[in-house]
């Protein structure tokens, strides 16, 4: 997340991280975060850029391809060391709290988070991701690397997985330099918008509990 955010990037404070809450506002185009500004405050956010990562403009380098053949690419097993990994990266604006740790832990278990592990050859866990399927919609949270190109494996993962599904829209919220650089765009929030309802189906009805999204495997 960039440390310093456009007003119209927020749309509302407050709230609760319920599995139902989390899932319908993927479903609308928003995404809870906390608000560096505002310490212990959930915030809901629905940019304008919003950053994706079309499938086929994935920049994989000649570094990333020898690096994906030291490693071995796991799905969903291991998600809650993965997204503490990636509460643990130094970052200037760390906002995955033990609170959102057990949140979208709670959407593993259901079946609407997953991660993507990377293993080098000793077993180690070397970097991943993790995020919330809704449908064709995947929606990237973060990533982790303890060892060299060991995050970007994990996205090349992901996008391969993501293209064997059937699965359109890779939503990397705000497009960072770093995301710019292995392909991501920034787009209009009303075209990500058109994306996302060609993406998801309508939802169910609410019966409190949400029913879990496909597995990717």
């Amino acid at each position: 997340m960039p440390s310093e955010l456009p007003e119209g990037d927020l749309v509302t404070l407050g709230g609760d991280l319920q599995p139902s809450t989390v899932i319908t506002a993927y479903r609308c185009g928003i995404f809870p975060m906390e608000a560096t500004q505002l310490p212990g405050v959930l915030a809901w956010w629905s940019p304008d850029p919003r950053g994706i990562l079309p499938l086929d403009q994935l920049r994989v380098t000649r570094s990333m391809r020898q690096s994906a053949k030291r490693y071995e690419i796991r799905v969903d097993t291991c998600f809650e060391r993965v997204i503490r990994a990636c509460a643990e990266m130094p970052r200037e604006d760390g906002w995955i709290s033990e609170a959102f740790i057990a949140a979208y832990t709670k959407l593993h278990e259901l079946g609407w988070a997953h991660s993507v592990e990377v293993f080098d050859r000793h077993g180690r866990l070397a970097g991943g991701l993790y995020g919330v399927r809704v449908d064709g919609l995947f929606a990237g949270e973060s990533m982790f690397h303890r060892m060299r190109d060991a995050s970007k494996v994990a996205l090349m993962g992901l996008v391969d997985l993501m293209g064997r599904s059937g699965m359109p829209l890779l939503d990397v919220q705000w497009c960072t330099e770093h995301l710019a650089s292995l392909g991501a765009v920034a787009i209009a929030r009303q075209d990500y918008l058109a994306r996302l309802a060609d993406a998801v189906e309508p939802a169910a009805v609410n019966t409190g509990s949400p029913a879990p999204a496909s597995h990717f495997l």
